[in-house]
């Protein structure tokens, strides 16, 4: 007589975590950088940067603590979300490095305030804070359907931090930034995050409600009168964003954010209808008497006819004659002159870099990145198994892909200029600590969308132990 023992694992199936795969994606990503950092050295210098050794070793630093975070906190994870975030945060920090070594930015800085800081080192530190921020959120959030719990808490919070940039000076004709002794903040880049939150808990309760149709027209169904509540509601605030701030990029992305989680929600797409005739409306209506937001559409209808007149489009202009000078392969990193843009250039025109320099090759390739980011998080919302972590991955993708949306259309010149930053790639501490921050909450749900469903214990010792008779 023999004994054999049934090899079923009480607990957890066993399922690959594709860590090492993040692992060796983290490593190329890394040398990438590093790789294009050398390169704008030799082109504008002749020689290797003296802080290649420090900026290589900062990078390996934050993405080796993020993926050893990722590693101990969520092993079931997507294993493409970190190691594309790294690749465009370190890519953002070689750009921004290359143009702060601008001859000609640093001599219009000094003459209009008396002295030139160096981006790069900044947002170095801004970059470091936001991988803190990464590793909080997976230290401290250990299951996603925790956030569901504060969904009025978090409209509250969303709608205070879009209000308070209000009682602030504007800067550059929007009042997007909070400032207080010398640091400025933008809380709309936050405040995505958490209008997301509210947006995934609200419509998971009231979704059957808006899929209700009240009649047909013209082959779509209309939404009844009562539940059209809702979107008037964020419609009018996202109007009164643009008119009280003149923030045109943040009011897309409020009310785009919206609509897209509704039609997620609801399967109805006479809401994402409804949606563009709304936003159209409200668009065509404030720029109607509000001279800032006039002036940036009529720098879209002719980026070239201010040249003769107020330079009013004048950066629209610059930045179109930027991506034509790249060509298909690009001048090559140190060898353009999108410095020529001025202030502006290592924020959202930081693409301009990017189409001038890279050409029309980098430029698809930095684009398919962010694609990339957005197809898993899509993809972790497909394979959630609860409908708050389905409908708050799809918003946070939604809004990452919003904004990337609004500000490569503005830099190319297919919509108005928005004003918004590009994540990770453009300058400023507000956007790559608060993307970092989403990038933390997609892992989470993918690591519990991933991860194995435990297997069934035994009921009783006969099933552990079968008896083979010879």
């Amino acid at each position: 007589m023999s004994v054999v023992t049934n090899t079923t694992t009480i607990g957890a199936i066993d399922a690959p975590s594709r860590r090492n795969t993040e692992l060796a994606l983290m490593v190329f990503a890394i040398a990438i950088s590093v790789f294009a950092y050398a390169n704008v050295g030799l082109a504008m210098d002749g020689t290797l940067p003296s802080g290649m050794l420090g900026y290589g070793f900062g990078l390996i630093l934050l993405g080796g603590v993020a993926h050893l975070v990722v590693r101990k906190f969520a092993p079931y994870a997507d294993p493409l979300l970190l190691p594309l975030a790294t690749l465009l945060n370190g890519l953002g920090l070689v750009l921004i490095w290359r143009l702060d070594k601008s001859p000609r930015l640093i001599a219009t800085a000094e003459s209009a305030y008396g002295v030139f800081t160096p981006s790069a080192p900044r947002q170095l530190l801004y970059s470091a804070v936001g991988v803190a921020l990464f590793v909080a959120v997976l230290f401290l959030l250990k299951d996603h359907r925790i956030l569901q719990r504060y969904t009025y808490i978090s409209m509250v919070g969303a709608l205070i931090l879009l209000i308070l940039p209000m009682f602030f000076p504007g800067k550059f004709g929007a009042k997007i930034w909070i400032t207080i002794a010398g640091f400025s903040i933008q809380p709309g880049e936050f405040a995505k995050i958490i209008i997301a939150i509210f947006f995934a808990g609200y419509l998971m309760v009231k979704r059957d409600a808006l899929a209700l149709a009240s009649r047909r027209f013209m082959g779509l169904y209309l939404p009844r009168g009562r539940d059209l509540g809702p979107i008037l509601v964020i419609w009018a605030m996202s109007i009164l964003i643009l008119v009280f701030e003149t923030d045109l990029g943040t009011s897309l992305l409020f009310f785009g954010l919206f609509v897209i989680m509704l039609y997620v929600a609801t399967e109805r797409t006479s809401w994402i209808v409804f949606g563009l005739l709304m936003s159209a409306a409200g668009a065509v209506g404030v720029a109607t008497f509000e001279h800032h937001v006039q002036q940036r559409v009529d720098a879209w209808r002719d980026p070239f006819a201010c040249y003769t007149t107020d330079g009013a489009c004048q950066q629209i202009g610059d930045a179109i004659m930027s991506f034509g000078s790249g060509g298909t392969l690009g001048t090559g990193l140190g060898q353009g002159h999108s410095d020529l843009i001025g202030f502006a250039a290592n924020a959202d025109f930081i693409l301009s870099t990017v189409g001038e320099e890279l050409g029309l090759a980098g430029m698809m390739a930095v684009l398919l990145i962010y694609g990339l980011i957005v197809e898993r998080g899509v993809r972790t919302a497909l394979a959630a198994r609860d409908p708050f972590g389905k409908l708050l991955a799809i918003g946070l993708s939604g809004a990452f892909a919003i904004q990337v949306f609004v500000v490569a259309g503005g830099v190319m010149g297919l919509i108005p200029l928005t004003g918004m930053t590009m994540p990770f790639l453009a300058a400023g501490g507000s956007s790559v600590i608060a993307n970092w921050a989403l990038i933390g909450i997609l892992i989470r749900i993918s690591d519990t969308a991933r991860r194995p469903a435990p297997a069934p214990a035994p009921s009783s010792d006969a099933e552990m132990t079968q008896v083979v008779r010879p």
